[in-house]
């Protein structure tokens, strides 16, 4: 209910500015502008759909060898009883918890073309469990939102840019943004955890969770140790090494079991080209809804609004040049990164407003993208409290980012 309201205020608020600016200002290219976006952003859709068709099959069709092979299960064993807390809808051992154990894992190493698969294979398997079809389970609300909340160990792409635009120490926002994303899902966990009435306090949650804070600890602690060569050099060998450990593993496992592995990936591959196919009008829904409000300048308003308010609040107002990343990235992760270089050409890779921007940027993940992509796949059309709560976790990532780059940079 939610998106639908959402959706359809997207276009109403664009339509009125426009009509603004045609009446007062004049600007008789506004409509042109917004007509144009709205074919550009449909054609982005569909190609990012078909995008994904070869990722998907190829993992798709990797994940049928891994649940023949026993390895899927093995993955579901070993987090069973932190999942089983978590998603107490699913049955225990279930091989959902390995396909959600991969997909977290993925997205923390920074690999997206492998955890989106990876994570419309899990929605799909929650969804045969779902007994409600068209409605959001509990477990994928979850699932979603720690999804959407973005926790990423190694943000290689946005250390890329910042080497690419110049930056001194182009690895200075390792830190902030490992802290901001794991604030993101940490309040995305809680907030999920409330609606649904799970007991964060039990035992076994706070074991997991202390090890994930001390092994992030950890992390941390080598990475300030050696240079940003190092830094660079080490997290990329290492998440590829990691990725493809994983796929071997698959194979070799299922091949000691004697399972065909070739037909195994041909039946899961068949898979990849249906899912693309089935999420095309939820992406393009939401691309093009995106697409018209930013072109209005809605989101301009919005930002200069926010600058005001803060200046008569007294606060200092230095981070507000970075604050479009930070609207932009949960509708559109391309729109932001934009937006984050932007800031870099014109404040500069080592400014402030850059670094506010980059640890932004890397503090939360696109969560209507998610929203679209996930639920779309498995024609769910009823999302609940899940927006409500992945915004809240966008929220609590973009403060934490904020305030980060405070301590870190100001």
């Amino acid at each position: 209910m939610v998106l639908n309201y959402l959706w359809a205020a997207f276009f109403i608020i664009a339509f009125c500015i426009a009509l603004f600016k045609l009446i007062f200002f004049q600007d008789v290219e506004i409509f042109q502008k917004l007509v144009a976006s709205t074919f550009d952003n449909a054609k982005t859709g569909f190609e990012i759909s078909l995008g994904l068709t070869g990722v998907m099959t190829l993992w798709l069709g990797l994940m049928k060898v891994g649940e023949r092979g026993g390895i899927i299960a093995l993955f579901a064993k070993a987090v069973g009883p932190f999942f089983n807390r978590l998603f107490p809808e699913l049955p225990k051992n279930h091989p959902v918890f390995g396909s959600i154990l991969m997909n977290f894992s993925a997205n923390m190493l920074g690999l997206d073309n492998a955890a989106t698969p990876l994570g419309l294979k899990a929605m799909k398997e929650m969804q045969e469990l779902n007994p409600e079809k068209e409605t959001a389970s509990n477990a994928q609300i979850m699932f979603l939102v720690l999804n959407a909340s973005g926790l990423t160990i190694i943000p290689i792409s946005i250390m890329v840019f910042r080497a690419q635009m110049g930056a001194a120490d182009p690895s200075d926002i390792f830190i902030p943004i490992l802290l901001a994303t794991f604030f993101s899902t940490l309040a995305g966990l809680i907030t999920v955890a409330l609606y649904q009435r799970i007991n964060l306090f039990d035992r076994v949650i706070l074991a997991y969770l202390g090890t994930v804070i001390l092994l992030i600890a950890a992390l941390i602690y080598y990475f300030s140790t050696i240079s940003q060569e190092q830094i660079g050099t080490i997290s990329t060998v290492a998440s590829n090494v990691i990725l493809f450990s994983i796929i071997v593993s698959f194979i070799g496992l299922a091949l000691i079991r004697k399972v065909n592995v070739y037909e195994a990936f041909i039946e899961g591959a068949k898979e990849g080209f249906s899912v693309a196919i089935t999420i095309i009008p939820y992406l393009v829904a939401i691309l093009v809804a995106v697409g018209v409000f930013r072109v209005s300048g809605a989101l301009d308003i919005i930002v200069n609004g926010l600058g005001q308010l803060f200046a008569l609040m007294g606060m200092n107002t230095d981070f507000v040049p970075a604050l479009p990343v930070a609207f932009m990235k949960p509708l559109s992760g391309s729109g932001a990164r934009g937006l984050m270089v932007e800031a870099m050409q014109t404040y500069g890779a080592d400014s402030f407003v850059a670094r506010v921007a980059s640890t932004i940027q890397g503090s939360t993940e696109t969560t209507f993208y998610i929203l679209a992509v996930y639920f779309g796949s498995v024609g769910i059309k009823k999302t609940r409290y899940a927006l409500v709560c992945g915004l809240l976790a966008d929220l609590a990532g973009v403060i934490a980012a904020i305030t980060l780059a405070y301590l870190f940079f100001h």
